[in-house]
């Protein structure tokens, strides 16, 4: 599967936040020179915050190192193959969604044009009929009818608004709450590749008094990353399974409501139209002036 990536900025600006805990007990140890050791005297907000910049910029040039290795295809990456198989099928479900959202909100709009055009029509015939005696029967018939037409249509322009209200709401909080959480997992996977590289490139070079404690500290930092990864990895995996029962749930509704209100409308039965909203715990507000009426929850 494809993947985008956080552009190294990204990846840096997230890291400043979440690596401060880990990388402070581990880092701090390391400083020898004297500026550190001033700091401690004098306990320095300062030198503190200058300390945490160089911790950040550390880890954002292994994220960043990692993130160019792999697109240039030398790097070795971390692959949970049904993991990311359900990430990318979320990914391209959301897409149909959405344009699904926007053709619901098309349908929507030029039912509402048209509704409107029906209340006018039928306000041109009862005048017609009022002035035209001797037609008076036939305008009258052709005006109560476009009003039947346009009552039916508020009906069916409420429950389309409801469908589009109910999925925009699946789209754009509940599945986009757990595509923030696999960003979140694709940055710890990163990270964790990162660290996995630097001890694997530090085992390959010799083992002496210099570089030993180079290899226990990239030791310990991978394991805080790793257990990150598994971490995120398990979180992701348990959200994608909620999400995708809740989807079911969702969709399940709306699209019956959808087809039932369609299906009701197209058939003139009013009285299915009705019971539709019903079902649905649906109710209608009273047209004001010239608002159309809309769909909304209990």
């Amino acid at each position: 599967m494809s993947h985008s990536h956080n552009s190294p900025e990204n990846c840096a600006m997230t890291e400043g936040v979440i690596q401060v805990g880990p990388y402070t007990g581990a880092l701090r140890g390391q400083q020898k020179g004297g500026a550190v050791v001033l700091a401690g005297d004098m306990k320095s907000p300062a030198i503190e915050k200058l300390e945490l910049v160089r911790k950040w910029s550390i880890n954002t040039y292994k994220c960043t190192k990692q993130i160019l290795s792999e697109n240039l295809g030398r790097g070795s990456r971390t692959v949970d193959l049904d993991l990311e198989a359900q990430i990318e099928l979320l990914q391209d479900n959301k897409r149909k969604y959405e344009h699904v959202v926007k053709l619901a909100q098309m349908l929507s709009t030029q039912l509402g044009q048209m509704l409107l055009t029906q209340r006018q029509l039928g306000d041109a015939f009862a005048d017609l009929s009022l002035k035209t005696p001797e037609l008076h029967e036939e305008f009258g018939y052709n005006a109560e009818t476009q009003k039947h037409l346009a009552k039916n249509g508020e009906t069916l322009l409420g429950a389309i608004n409801f469908f589009i209200s109910s999925v925009k709401t699946l789209v754009d909080k509940t599945i986009e709450d757990t595509m923030i959480n696999i960003k979140q997992y694709e940055t710890a996977r990163i990270e964790y590749d990162a660290y996995r590289t630097d001890i694997e490139e530090l085992n390959l070079g010799p083992r002496d008094a210099n570089t030993l404690p180079k290899i226990e500290l990239s030791q310990q930092q991978f394991q805080i990353h790793r257990e990150k990864y598994e971490k995120m990895r398990n979180d992701v995996s348990v959200k994608l399974k909620f999400l995708e029962e809740n989807k079911v749930k969702v969709l399940h509704n709306q699209l019956i409501l959808f087809h039932n209100a369609v299906a009701a409308y197209f058939t003139g039965n009013q009285q299915q139209l009705e019971q539709t909203l019903k079902q649905f715990h649906i109710k209608l507000k009273l047209p004001g002036g010239d608002i159309p009426s809309w769909l909304e929850e209990h």
